[in-house]
């Protein structure tokens, strides 16, 4: 049974999300009959690089003030917190995330797709450097175990991976994605937005249900 699992590195959500069901899929029965299959989405394609807080961008975009942002990000840390993971609040800038995307494809191609992401998610939330600085992403390269001179020819290369950076999104929309993270079991269930563990472990439960009715 396939699940296939749309995030954005800048989500703190999709941080979250992942954690959770790692966690359901640890408790899942047939866990080792489960491929988990990740891909591209980005909260925010036409977002420029730069050096704007995230929680004033943030509070721009969806008309909230600073103080209401700044309540969303700590709840956003306590989530993040009940599942061990590190957040601070308040260091992050914002910024485009396409790059980061295309380092994950290349991730998947040498089989570190999983490590690349955790690293970039840790980062991100937990230590609060810039995912979006060449340097930071050539470190994160490394860190997950791919080379350094060929993760730096992805990125001065904008045509590698953006291909299929953007089939991803393109089948994000088609199955009706709206935001993330977002989570397709089977190709005939949909999650969407951040779930408990166990709402996440009563969907794969009733993917594979499923999965084994039609194959019998």
């Amino acid at each position: 049974m396939r699940v296939e699992i749309w995030t954005d590195i800048a989500c703190p959500w999709c941080y979250v999300g992942r954690a959770r069901f790692e966690r359901a899929l640890a408790g899942f029965g047939h866990r080792e009959s489960v491929e988990v299959v990740h891909r591209s989405f980005e909260l925010n394609p036409d977002a420029r690089n730069g050096s704007t807080p995230i929680i004033d961008a943030v509070a721009a975009q969806y008309g909230r003030t600073r103080e209401q942002q700044v309540a969303r990000e700590e709840h956003a840390a306590a989530e993040a917190g009940a599942e061990g993971l590190g957040f601070r609040v308040g260091g992050r800038v914002y910024g485009n995330t396409f790059d980061v995307h295309r380092l994950a494809h290349l991730a998947k191609r040498r089989g570190v797709q999983q490590e690349f992401l955790d690293i970039a998610f840790r980062v991100n939330f937990a230590e609060e450097r810039s995912v979006y600085d060449r340097e930071t992403q050539l470190d994160l390269a490394v860190e997950a175990g791919l080379d350094r001179a060929e993760a730096d020819a992805v990125l001065a290369d904008p045509d590698a991976y953006a291909g299929e950076v953007r089939a991803d999104e393109r089948l994000a929309a088609e199955l009706g994605a709206g935001g993330v993270p977002f989570f397709v079991l089977d190709r005939k269930y949909g999650v969407t937005g951040l779930q408990s563990a166990q709402m996440l472990t009563r969907a794969l439960e009733q993917a594979w249900e499923n999965h084994e009715a039609a194959r019998s």
